[in-house]
């Protein structure tokens, strides 16, 4: 069977789900997910490993997969990414030219990470005595040893790992396809929020920055003087509702400053770089649905917001619409890594 798994380790748990090649559309056959941290960057990876494989090999079992072929995704903060000018040579000299531009840029020994580029753009340059061209490669790096921890996982829990990519690219496969505007992908996660620029569906700029849903969970929760769990249904159920005034959305303003500062900065850094603007803005992640979210940074930034659909290009059953659409932006990941041996 043509089939795939995106698998999307988060920091509120692994989501799964299984895509075939269907004549080259996209079908969903099955997807599972769980509950609770799963932190493959934290230094006790080792003495957590043992549970992390059993809760994949049990994810698998529950959602009946029929592949053992597997894509996952390095998180945005752990990945180190720089766009380089280079100009157009060989394959070998670029190869070799883009090695010694990685010492410069790369902030630790060349030999401690793993490293992949790509060429997303030929830059002419014409003048009267040449006609030159400059390439402009995206430069990515990830630490070794957390490659290696992922490669460790996946052989224990018997799976194929066919590929390792970033969470922006995965988002971008899922989220925004061909669409060659430039947009702003927020992916509000339980306990980060990235922000992720892209450009002719290319990942130019991203941010991470320690803020997500349950930061707003909490600081309901020591406001009201009530339990997480209340706390956080009050978040799902009112949100940033018209009563502007009322303790809630007063508290989830305070907690989004942050990530508004920060979506600001952002916004300016690049447009320093280049003269087009932000037309989009797509929310994903778990906090994605949280009420009037979309509206509030329509309306704060003059930019259109609105929740990603992941399941766009999928094909599901009519009958799974409404769970999947509940489900969809936490699973945006995950689906663009299935994706990513399907569409390209």
């Amino acid at each position: 069977m043509n089939s795939y798994l995106g698998v999307d380790f988060g920091t509120a748990g692994i989501k799964l789900l299984e895509l075939e090649n269907r004549r080259g559309v996209p079908l969903l056959l099955t997807y599972g997910y769980s509950e609770g941290e799963v932190n493959i960057t934290r230094g006790d990876f080792q003495r957590k490993a043992p549970e992390i494989i059993n809760l994949l090999k049990e994810i698998c079992q529950k959602a009946k997969i029929t592949s053992r072929k597997a894509i996952a995704a390095l998180p945005s903060f752990s990945v180190f990414s720089s766009l380089i000018n280079l100009p157009s040579m060989s394959k070998k000299e670029l190869a070799s030219s883009v090695y010694w531009e990685a010492k410069k840029f790369i902030p630790m020994p060349i030999e401690e990470v793993v490293l992949d580029w790509k060429i997303v753009k030929e830059i002419k340059k014409e003048s009267e005595e040449t006609k030159e061209k400059n390439l402009r490669i995206l430069l990515t790096a990830a630490p070794r040893d957390l490659v290696e921890r992922y490669i460790e996982i996946f052989k224990k829990a018997n799976l194929e790992f066919l590929s390792l990519e970033t969470e922006s690219f995965a988002l971008v496969r899922s989220l925004i396809g061909h669409d060659p505007s430039v947009i702003m992908i927020l992916d509000m996660g339980a306990t980060a929020t990235d922000i992720i620029i892209v450009e002719e569906g290319i990942p130019l700029f991203s941010r991470s920055i320690e803020i997500g849903g349950r930061n707003i969970t909490k600081a309901i929760a020591n406001n009201l003087n009530i339990d997480p769990k209340r706390a956080e249904q009050f978040k799902r159920d009112i949100g940033l509702s018209q009563d502007k005034e009322s303790v809630i959305p007063k508290t989830i303003t305070m907690i989004l400053s942050s990530i508004i500062n920060e979506i600001r900065y952002s916004i300016n850094f690049y447009q320093t770089q280049s003269a087009k603007s932000i037309e989009k803005i797509v929310l994903s992640g778990g906090s994605a649905f949280l009420p009037n979210l979309a509206q509030y940074f329509s309306d704060f930034f003059g930019i259109r917001t609105y929740i990603g659909d992941p399941w766009s290009r999928i094909s599901y059953p009519t009958e799974l619409k409404s769970v999947l659409e509940e489900i969809g932006p936490k699973f945006a990941v995950a689906i663009g890594l299935a994706l990513r041996e399907i569409v390209g």
